[in-house]
C-alpha cells in the first residue's frame, strides 16, 4: 500500500514536472526574442552614430578647405603652399603674361580730295544775266549790273519777300492758275537765292500741267534740276517731269527718269512712287 501510494504520488508530480518544463523554456524564448529586440536596437543605433560621424567628418573636411583657401589668399602671392595632410592639393601658381601691342605704323587714310569744277549750269543761281544791251567789251560794266542786282535784291526785306511767294501760291489755289504762274516765275527769277526759289518754280510747273501747258513746265521742272539739285524739290520735279514725259509721249525718257530716282534715291518715298510707276508702264 505504501509502494503504490508513492507510485500516484509521482505519477501526479510527472504532469508539474512537465508544466514546469514548458514554463521555463517559454521564458526562455521569451528571453531570447528581447535579447534580439535589443541587439536590433543596438545595430539601429550604431548605424545612426556612423552616419552622423560621417557627416561629421564631411563638414570637418570642408572647413579645413575654406580655412586653408584664407590663408592662401592671405598669404603673399609668390609664396608657395605646402599641400595638406588631408590629401588635397594646393592650388598651383599661375604664370601672368602681358600682352604688348605691335609696334606698326597705323595704316595710311588718303586725305587727297579732287578738286571740281562746278557745273555752268549749276552756276545759273549765283550770276544774274547780262541785260541785252550789255557787250562782251564791257566787262566791268556788266560786273556792275549783276552786283547792283544782288544788291537790290538783298536790300528786300524778307518778310517782303514771303507774303510775295505766299500770294503767288494763294493765286494757284483760288483758281487763278495762269496769275499764280506768272507770278512765281518772276519770283524765282528776281530772287534766285531765296530758299523758296526752288518751290516757286515748282508751283509753277504745276500750274503749268493743270493748264495742259506740258512742254512749258518740262522746261521748269529741268531748269529747277539743273538749278537746284541740292533743294528739297528736286525729287518731286523729277517725278513731275516725267509724267510731263508721258504726257509728250516720251515713254523712254520718263522710264528713264524712274528708273534714275530709283537708282540714285533709294528708301525715299520718291522711289517708293517711281517704283510704282515703273511697273504700270507697258513693257
Amino acid at each position: 500500500m505504501p509502494a503504490r501510494s508513492v507510485i500516484f504520488r509521482l505519477l501526479a508530480a510527472a504532469p508539474l514536472c512537465v508544466l514546469s518544463a514548458c514554463a521555463s523554456n517559454a521564458a526562455s524564448q521569451a528571453d531570447v526574442g528581447a535579447l534580439r529586440a535589443e541587439l536590433q536596437s543596438l545595430r539601429e543605433s550604431q548605424a545612426r552614430l556612423t552616419e552622423r560621424l560621417q557627416r561629421l567628418e564631411a563638414h570637418a573636411a570642408v572647413d579645413k578647405v575654406r580655412s586653408g583657401e584664407g590663408a592662401a589668399k592671405a598669404a603673399p602671392s609668390n609664396a608657395s603652399p605646402s599641400p595638406s595632410g588631408d590629401g588635397l592639393g594646393a592650388t598651383p601658381e599661375l604664370a601672368v603674361v602681358k600682352l604688348k601691342p605691335r609696334n606698326e605704323p597705323a595704316p595710311k587714310l588718303p586725305t587727297a580730295v579732287a578738286v571740281v569744277e562746278p557745273d555752268s549750269e549749276q552756276m545759273e543761281m549765283f550770276i544774274s544775266a547780262v541785260p541785252d544791251g550789255a557787250s562782251a567789251s564791257s566787262g566791268g560794266d556788266a560786273a556792275t549790273v549783276v552786283s547792283s542786282r544782288d544788291d537790290a535784291a538783298e536790300e528786300k526785306d524778307p518778310d517782303v519777300l514771303d507774303a510775295e511767294y505766299d500770294k503767288a501760291v494763294s493765286l494757284l489755289r483760288t483758281g487763278n492758275v495762269e496769275g499764280g504762274v506768272e507770278r512765281l516765275r518772276r519770283f524765282a527769277e528776281e530772287n534766285p537765292r531765296h530758299p523758296r526759289a526752288d518751290n516757286a518754280l515748282y508751283f509753277s510747273g504745276l500750274g503749268l500741267i493743270g493748264l495742259s501747258e506740258f512742254k512749258d513746265a518740262a522746261r521748269t521742272f529741268e531748269r529747277l534740276i539743273k538749278t537746284y539739285p541740292a533743294g528739297d524739290a528736286m525729287l518731286d520735279s523729277m517725278l513731275r517731269l516725267a509724267e510731263c514725259r508721258m504726257r509728250l509721249n516720251q515713254a523712254a525718257d520718263a522710264k528713264a527718269l524712274y528708273t534714275r530716282v530709283v537708282t540714285q534715291f533709294p528708301g525715299t518715298a520718291a522711289a517708293t512712287q517711281a517704283e510704282q510707276r515703273l511697273a504700270a508702264l507697258p513693257q
